[in-house]
C-alpha cells in the first residue's frame, strides 16, 4: 500500500517534446529534460515547433533521422547519416518512451543490469606522453579557443593525446571509485577539449568551463586529468576577488587602495603579522565598511581621519557592535601607522573594554530530543554522537580519517587527542561504516565522512553539509558542543585545568565554562534552599 494518495500519481500521457507516450512526471520525458538543459530554444526547422534545438532541429526530429541510421555499423558513420537524413524528415513516427537508444536497435527494449553475457568493454591499453615532433608555430600567439562552437562529428578519437588522456582517466577511475557514467562524461569532455590540441598550449580554465557545464559534464574530473596531463593552466579568478572588489565599491579612491592593501595583509601576511583565516579577513573589511563609507563623503585619505572622527562615529554603537567595529579600526589604523599612510593613530588609547560574557545555559531535554529524531540517517547519527557526546567542532568532524578511528582498542582521535570509544558512539561508528562500505565500495576518500560528492574525490565533506540537517533545530551542532562542556565543567569542582586536559580548551575559554558551571551551581543550590523561589522568613 502506497503512502502517498492517489492523486498524487500522474496519469500515462504523452511528452510535450518528443511526444513519446510513458509514465513520467512533469511535461517532459527525462530524455528531453535533459536535452532542454543543454541546448537553446528557437523554432525547429524540421517541425516548426518552438523547440531546444540542437544543430536547428528539435529532438522529435533526431529521433526520426536516427530510425534510417540505426543499422549502420560504425558509429560514425550513423552519426554522419543522421546529420544527412534531418533536412529529409517530412514525418514523424510515434513511439513509446525509452525505445530510442544510441546502442541498441530502435524498437528493443532497453533491460536493466546490462546484457546478460554481453562481454564487458576492455580497458584502455597503456599510453603515455605523445613524442614532441615538429609543429607549425601560430602567426599571432595563442588564441583563445572556443570549445562551444566545436561540431560534435569533428572530434578527433584518433588523438595520441586522447589516447593518453583516457589511459589516464581510467586509471583515476580505478583509483577512486568512478561510476560508469562519471567514467563516459569524463572521456566526453576529454574529447571535447583535446581536439585540435598540439604540443605547447594550454587549455585553460576559463575557455573550457562553460562549454563543459552547457553539455552536463564534470568539469572538476576533467580538470584532474588534465592537470595530471600537465597542459592545464588555472586561469579563474578566487572568489576572494570578486567579494573584495564588490566590497570596497564606493570608498574615495585613496582609502579604497589602503583598506585593499590591508585587506591583502590580513589575508596573506606580511613581514611582521601571520596570515588570518579567510573568515577572520571577511569579518573585519565588513565591520570598517561603514565607518569608511562614511569618512568617504569627506576625506580622500585614511591619515585625514581624525580622532573625533572616530569618537563620533563610536557614540553611534552600542554593545558589541562598538567593540568589534573598535576592534577592526585599530587594527586598520595600526597597520596603516606602521607602513607610514599617517601621522598619528586616531584610535590609540580608545579602549576596547572587556568583553562581559554571559552565563552558559544548558540545553533542556526537548531540545535535544527534537535533535536526536531530526538525525534519520547513520552520517547524521554520528556527527550528532560527535558533537553531543565528543564535543567536537564541524571542521574537526569534517577532517576525521579512517585512520583516527582505532575499533580494537576502542580510540577515537579528534584534532590530535585520542578519546575513548562510549558504546553509543562505537555503535553509531560502526552502522556509518557498514553504510559506507556499502554505498561506496570502490572510493579511494580517506576521510571518515563522505558524500556522494566526495566519495569520487580526495576531499572533505563541507561544513554546509555536515551541519545542515541541525541547522534548524534548536539544538545545533555548536550548542550540542557547548552543552558537553557545560556538563563536563561541574565534575571536577567545576576545574578549568579539567576541561583544558580533556577537550582541548585554551585557558581564557576553560575558565568561561568553570564560571559559567559555578553560577549554574550557585542557583541550583538557592532554587534547592527556596522551592517557591522567595527568600523564606522566619516568625
Amino acid at each position: 500500500m502506497s503512502r502517498y494518495p492517489k492523486a498524487y500519481y500522474k496519469p500515462t500521457d504523452s511528452c510535450d517534446g518528443c511526444l513519446a507516450w510513458g509514465d513520467f512526471s512533469g511535461r517532459l520525458c527525462p530524455t528531453c529534460y535533459m536535452f532542454g538543459r543543454s541546448h537553446a530554444t528557437a523554432v525547429c526547422t524540421g517541425c516548426r515547433r518552438v523547440q531546444p534545438l540542437k544543430w536547428d532541429f528539435c529532438r522529435l526530429c533526431w529521433c526520426q533521422a536516427r530510425l534510417g541510421a540505426q543499422a549502420a555499423v560504425d558509429q560514425l558513420a550513423a552519426e554522419a547519416d543522421v546529420r544527412a537524413r534531418l533536412n529529409a524528415v517530412r514525418h514523424h513516427q510515434l513511439f513509446f518512451m525509452g525505445m530510442h537508444h544510441r546502442n541498441g536497435p530502435a524498437c528493443a527494449p532497453r533491460r536493466r543490469g546490462g546484457r546478460r553475457g554481453a562481454p564487458r568493454k576492455p580497458p584502455p591499453a597503456p599510453a603515455w606522453r605523445p613524442n614532441a615532433d615538429w609543429r607549425q608555430l601560430p602567426l599571432f600567439g595563442q588564441v583563445p579557443r572556443d570549445y562551444g562552437r566545436l561540431d560534435p562529428s569533428g572530434v578527433d578519437l584518433t588523438s595520441p593525446w586522447l589516447t593518453w588522456a583516457k589511459y589516464l582517466a581510467h586509471r583515476f577511475a580505478e583509483a577512486r571509485g568512478w561510476g560508469r557514467n562519471i567514467r563516459f562524461a569524463v572521456n566526453r569532455g576529454l574529447a571535447v577539449v583535446l581536439t585540435g590540441y598540439v604540443e605547447g598550449d594550454a587549455i585553460r580554465h576559463s575557455e573550457i568551463f562553460t562549454p563543459l557545464r552547457s553539455r552536463d559534464l564534470p568539469v572538476g574530473h576533467v580538470v584532474t586529468v588534465l592537470e595530471k596531463m600537465g597542459i592545464f593552466e588555472d586561469d579563474s579568478e578566487p572568489s576572494f576577488e570578486g567579494w573584495l572588489a564588490e566590497r570596497l565599491q564606493g570608498l574615495a579612491p585613496g582609502i579604497r587602495s589602503e583598506a585593499e592593501r590591508w585587506t591583502r595583509v590580513l589575508r596573506d601576511g606580511g613581514p611582521r603579522s601571520l596570515p588570518r583565516r579567510e573568515g577572520t579577513v571577511w569579518l573585519y573589511l565588513n565591520r570598517v565598511r561603514p565607518a569608511l563609507l562614511e569618512w568617504s563623503d569627506r576625506y580622500d585619505h585614511l591619515r585625514e581621519v581624525t580622532r573625533d572622527d572616530v569618537r563620533t562615529y563610536m557614540k553611534t554603537l552600542h554593545g558589541h557592535h562598538r567593540r568589534d567595529q573598535l576592534v577592526a579600526l585599530r587594527s586598520l589604523f595600526s597597520w596603516a601607522k606602521r607602513n607610514g599612510l599617517l601621522f598619528r593613530n586616531p584610535t590609540s588609547r580608545l579602549k576596547v573594554g572587556q568583553y562581559e560574557y554571559g552565563v552558559l545555559q544548558p540545553l533542556v531535554p526537548a531540545q535535544v530530543g527534537r535533535s536526536v529524531a531530526a538525525a534519520t540517517t547513520p552520517a547524521t547519527r554520528l556527527i550528532l554522537a560527535l558533537a553531543a557526546v565528543h564535543a567536537a567542532r564541524v571542521a574537526q568532524i569534517g577532517m576525521l580519517m579512517l585512520d583516527d578511528v582505532d575499533l580494537g582498542n576502542r580510540r577515537l582521535t579528534i584534532a590530535g587527542r585520542v578519546r575513548p570509544l562510549d558504546d553509543l558512539t562505537l555503535k553509531l561508528l560502526l552502522d556509518w561504516l557498514e553504510h559506507r562500505r556499502n554505498q561506496w565500495p570502490s572510493t579511494a576518500n580517506l576521510h571518515l565522512l563522505i558524500n556522494n560528492q566526495t566519495a569520487t574525490k580526495t576531499s572533505r565533506a563541507s561544513n554546509h553539509w555536515i551541519s545542515s540537517s541541525m541547522r534548524s533545530q534548536d539544538a545545533t551542532l555548536e550548542r550540542l558542543r557547548v552543552d558537553r562542556q557545560l556538563e563536563e565543567a561541574p565534575t571536577h569542582g567545576p576545574d578549568p585545568l579539567h576541561l583544558a586536559e580533556v577537550f582541548g580548551l585554551d585557558e581564557k575559554t576553560a575558565m568561561r565554562y568553570a564560571d559559567s558551571a559555578r553560577a549554574l551551581l550557585e542557583q541550583a543550590a538557592e532554587h534547592s534552599a527556596s522551592p517557591s523561589g522567595k527568600e523564606l522568613c522566619p516568625d
